[in-house]
């Protein structure tokens, strides 16, 4: 498909309802609202083009955006190209998923989040904390920094309530991301999970909520998840 093919096919796909859910959870013009269960219909063709998947990225088209997450190779992003995807992040949808999935599968996942994460800006800030955890969930426990986890652990239990509305919810992610798949720090997890208690999000007109991270930790556990790495966080 060319770009032209994929942005009228991604016209076709939207819908007005669809749309304005994104846009009452901080997405903005241009895009066409199209559901993330179609988004995928066109990966296949795509994918086998990097070219193509860069272009649509740089159509600052929300939807075209997130395919473009979900077609790009990510071992094949070099850091500046990453770092100008950051910088284009403007809602979470973009910085959390997007951008922070492709990031978490490239060659610079750990240098980037710790870059990201100390950020005065929340997209990068959120996105740095997203890729951490992504990182962790398909990484093996053996080749983790679990010092540098432990420390980051600590950090949100300090400044967690401090920090700005969606790195809340992002490091939040982190607590949850650590003890399911971190076995060795998984009751580390747990307590600080305890010691936050609820987080508080704004996540204006929509139904979403904040999980409770110890008690989403120890369902996971309870459900024999935990500790089973994925193979990928693009999705």
């Amino acid at each position: 498909m060319t770009y032209e093919e994929v942005m009228q096919e991604l016209e076709r796909l939207g819908n007005e309802q669809t749309k304005m859910t994104f846009i009452r959870h901080g997405a903005m013009e241009p895009l066409f609202g199209v559901k993330i269960g179609d988004l995928k219909k066109l990966v296949k063709s795509v994918k086998k083009d990097q070219e193509l998947a860069l272009k649509l990225f740089e159509s600052k088209n929300s939807d075209a955006m997130y395919l473009a997450g979900l077609t790009v190779n990510p071992r094949t992003m070099s850091k500046e190209m990453l770092q100008h995807w950051v910088k284009q992040a403007y809602w979470y949808m973009t910085a959390e998923y997007t951008v922070a999935n492709v990031a978490a599968e490239s060659p610079f996942a750990r240098e980037l989040a710790l870059e990201w994460i100390e950020s005065a800006v929340e997209m990068t800030a959120t996105c740095g904390w997203s890729v951490y955890a992504n990182y962790i969930s398909i990484t093996r426990d053996e080749q983790l920094d679990l010092d540098e986890i432990g420390n980051l652990l600590k950090r949100v239990q300090s400044t967690i309530h401090s920090e700005q509305n969606r790195v809340r919810y992002t490091m939040n992610a982190f607590v949850m991301t650590t003890g399911i798949y971190v076995a060795e720090l998984r009751e580390e997890a747990l307590a600080v999970g305890e010691s936050i208690g609820t987080v508080h999000v704004d996540v204006g007109n929509t139904a979403c909520k904040v999980p409770i991270a110890a008690e989403y930790i120890e369902k996971a556990v309870s459900m024999g998840k935990a500790g089973v790495k994925k193979k990928t966080c693009i999705c």
